[in-house]
């Protein structure tokens, strides 16, 4: 008995670590990449670093539509698969089309509408405001390419296919890579011994930045297209291309949760940074390369989040409480030890970390306040992520919601507002409070998941 106990968790962490290694390594390329794009803008100034920074809480809001129907998408999936049912997957994936062409359509007329005014909404100095809405602008205006890209993502994963997302994503990030450098900067010449080079340059600055990040969303919607089209268990090809509303509706009942959730944390990060824009430019600066410099340091639990998600799904199809009871056992402390690592590492070398995106004392001595303040809440919101994704994955998305518009507006938001106005106090109170929000959703719904309220997804109507 011990023996076929062992051998079936053996079999458990080896189909934890094929599903998670690819998503890992796509979440540690593409920070790898957003870390040298941010580089790069850094090295224009700290005006056109706030400029980006200003518009990356308004992005995620932006991106929480898609991402939410794609959740939805992936649990039915996920689902349809655990039950032995793969025709049925099938015919969520052509919903998941149709959902992505409405949302690209949308979502890009409403962000190209709103663009010249959000600057001015968000509170930032009237010196980066043209940079600012030029900047969303242009990275807004493929919209329906970004939203393929992200819900045919989770489509893929849904079916346990995670490598082509990391192929199609890796490519999409160095494309952005490669077009940043002849975009943002001046014609200029470099040595190679007797050798010299001359590289052309459009001098665009922020501008030529946001132009590498639109042409690189082109390149990973049509990539993730490709990858969906090639998938032998969702090829739509041969098969009527309607959209179902009994299927639909399904990926809206999980989705929508999910989607105010996403749209109400992410407001309630709007208003966060409109709160740091207030501190002034330097602050703003400060704040935007800060929260890129962390990104590093919860790899593993996105990349485990994508694994925890899938075999949740599965479970959920085979009606298997106990099969989700052991995927949590595992992949929450694996997690957690994980992130109790990369919040060590982040917290030794906070410096480092911020003099790589920019070369302002003033910026980096901040950056190491603040940085070393979020440390210490990693392992705690590696155990969110895990949590997020495994409910996620069953559908059991609302009380989640529930839990993070209390932790963003009653914790994070309304503790920054005292902070500011009662303590006067500067960005690391206010990093102070975010951490107070990774720790309240940790605790809620790591209660949650102890009480067992998701045993309801298991039985089915």
């Amino acid at each position: 008995m011990t023996k076929r106990i062992s051998d079936k968790n053996r079999r458990l962490l080896h189909t934890i670590f094929l599903l998670a290694w690819p998503a890992i390594l796509q979440e540690a390329l593409q920070t790898v990449v957003q870390y040298i794009d941010t580089a790069m803008v850094g090295r224009i100034g700290a005006n056109a670093s706030a400029a980006v920074g200003l518009t990356t809480s308004m992005t995620w809001l932006v991106n929480s539509p898609p991402f939410a129907i794609g959740i939805g998408v992936l649990a039915c999936i996920a689902e349809s698969i655990g039950a032995g049912k793969p025709e049925k997957a099938r015919e969520f994936g052509i919903q998941a089309l149709h959902f992505s062409a409405v949302l690209g359509v949308g979502l890009g007329v409403i962000t190209l509408a709103v663009s010249p005014f959000l600057p001015g909404w968000l509170g930032a100095a009237q010196e980066i405001r043209r940079d600012a809405a030029l900047y969303f602008a242009i990275i807004c205006a493929p919209m329906i390419f970004r939203t393929f890209s992200i819900i045919l993502g989770s489509v893929l994963r849904g079916a346990g296919d995670t490598k082509s997302p990391m192929y199609a994503n890796l490519t999409m990030n160095l494309v952005n890579l490669v077009c940043n450098y002849f975009l943002i900067y001046e014609p200029q010449t470099i040595s190679l011994g007797s050798v010299q080079l001359h590289l052309p340059g459009a001098g665009l600055g922020v501008v030529g930045a946001a132009l590498g990040t639109a042409i690189a969303y082109c390149t990973g919607g049509l990539l993730m297209f490709l990858a969906y089209y090639r998938n032998p268990l969702l090829c739509p090809r041969g098969c009527a291309l309607r959209l179902q509303k009994p299927l639909a509706r399904r990926c809206l009942r999980i989705g929508i949760p999910v989607a105010l959730e996403r749209v109400s944390a992410c407001l309630g990060q709007v208003v966060f940074v409109s709160l740091v824009a207030r501190l002034g430019t330097l602050a703003l600066a400060t704040h935007s390369i800060a929260i890129t410099a962390e990104q590093a340091f919860y790899i593993p639990g996105y990349g485990m989040q994508a694994a925890a998600s899938t075999m949740a799904g599965n479970a959920l199809g085979a009606g298997d409480q106990q099969r989700f009871r052991t995927v949590a056992r595992f992949i929450v402390p694996i997690t957690v030890g994980l992130m109790t690592i990369t919040g060590g590492l982040l917290f030794a070398f906070p410096g480092f970390m911020m003099s790589i995106f920019s070369p302002d004392p003033q910026v980096i001595a901040g950056g190491v306040v603040v940085l070393r303040i979020v440390a210490v809440s990693e392992p705690l919101f590696g155990a969110v992520i895990i949590f997020e994704g495994l409910f996620n994955g069953i559908g059991d998305t609302r009380a989640p919601f529930v839990i993070s518009i209390f932790a963003m507006w009653g914790v994070r938001i309304i503790g920054s507002l005292v902070c500011i106005r009662l303590f006067h106090g500067g960005l690391p109170l206010l990093w102070c409070c975010m951490v107070a929000d990774n720790t309240a959703r940790c605790l809620l719904l790591g209660y949650r998941y102890r009480k067992g309220a998701w045993r309801s997804r298991f039985v089915h109507e």
